[in-house]
């Protein structure tokens, strides 16, 4: 029997060291609409795809729309797996990347033997989805990729018994300066539909001479609108208290577009007194927006502004240092798994022979 172990185990190896064990990503389903955690993972996955890694996108319906329509066929053409209706092949050496938001998929596979990772890029949903008294080493998840320093440090103090890796976002080049000059146009962006339209609502009434001033809610667009939003507008409104990392404000700078934002609950590191205009009420955001918006007609924006914008942004357009991260972890969680099946095979044979 213990041989029979042996060659299985054996075999489990050769698959990590020739890179044919998978590794499923999960993700949401945008309907078509651009996502910016889901192009992270997504991004991960081609990186995977290239360097000769077996990603597999797993999803949960059968209808998936996919990400085609607004990142690009390319992406549609990694492997994809629905769950809906499916048994699952999964083995001991492969890899299941979930989302923090799924606690009850992380619940439902917490017997599986393969490797568990948590996807973690909104630190907020890691408390919403699993049960009190529980953490993920509870389910087998001993393994965390997050985006940032500070929101790796805030994760790190709350599940004691997870390693947690940073793979530091990467913003596409098509997010890129406008060439023509902006119109009367401002780009709004809230996690809460309803801060949106609070802001709206207040700054026409509040600043009546403004009402010829279009605000442009950015949800619901493909990619390509997206970005032609951001390069068309003045500036771009942000506001999300339980960010993470902040892509929206980045992906407004790389495009040349200015940020009014209200500071979220966890600070970005990226933030600074001179990439863009910040606060920390969103009482202020009607009268700051009215401000900006004054002096950008009387063209007294800062240079500075701008430029301190585009040089934050562009340390997240590095592509290559993308890859080099993503290659690196996932490299080293297979070898990893290689050294423990090893030892696992060095156990039996010892067994053997006493």
């Amino acid at each position: 029997m213990d041989q029979e172990t042996i060659k299985k185990v054996e075999l489990s190896i050769e698959k990590l060291r020739d890179k044919t064990s998978r590794i499923y990503l999960m993700v949401q389903d945008t309907k078509g609409n651009a996502k910016a955690s889901i192009r992270y993972t997504y991004q991960m996955a081609m990186t995977l795809k290239n360097n000769g890694f077996n990603p597999i996108i797993l999803h949960e319906s059968n209808d998936y729309t996919g990400v085609g329509s607004w990142m690009g066929e390319e992406y549609m053409e990694i492997t994809h797996q629905s769950i809906e209706g499916q048994n699952l092949q999964i083995t001991p050496e492969d890899f299941v990347v979930i989302p923090e938001l799924y606690g009850h998929v992380m619940d439902q596979i917490k017997q599986l033997p393969c490797g568990k990772i948590v996807l973690c890029q909104a630190y907020d949903y890691m408390l919403e989805t699993i049960q009190p008294g529980m953490n993920w080493s509870s389910y087998g998840f001993l393994k965390c990729i997050t985006t940032s320093e500070t929101q790796k440090k805030f994760i790190g103090d709350i599940m004691k018994n997870t390693t947690l890796d940073v793979i530091t976002p990467l913003i596409p080049e098509i997010f890129t300066e406008k060439s023509i000059p902006a119109k009367p146009i401002i780009s709004i962006h809230t996690r809460d539909q309803r801060d949106t339209m609070k802001i709206i609502k207040a700054f026409y009434l509040k600043y009546p001479q403004f009402r010829w001033i279009t605000f442009r809610d950015m949800r619901g667009l493909n990619q390509e609108e997206f970005v032609t939003n951001l390069q068309e507008s003045f500036v771009s409104v942000w506001v999300d208290d339980i960010s993470g990392l902040g892509t929206y404000p980045l992906e407004s700078m790389a495009c040349g577009t200015p940020v009014i934002g209200k500071v979220p609950n966890m600070k970005p590191e990226w933030m600074s007194d001179t990439n863009g205009v910040w606060t920390y009420e969103l009482n202020n955001m009607v009268d700051i927006i009215a401000e900006y918006t004054q002096n950008w007609l009387e063209d007294n924006i800062s240079e500075g502004l701008y430029e301190s914008g585009y040089e934050t942004a562009s340390k997240y357009q590095q592509s290559e240092e993308f890859d080099t991260q993503v290659v690196s972890m996932f490299t080293s969680y297979l070898n990893i798994r290689m050294e423990s099946f090893q030892l696992q095979i060095d156990k039996l044979k010892l067994e053997e022979t006493e």
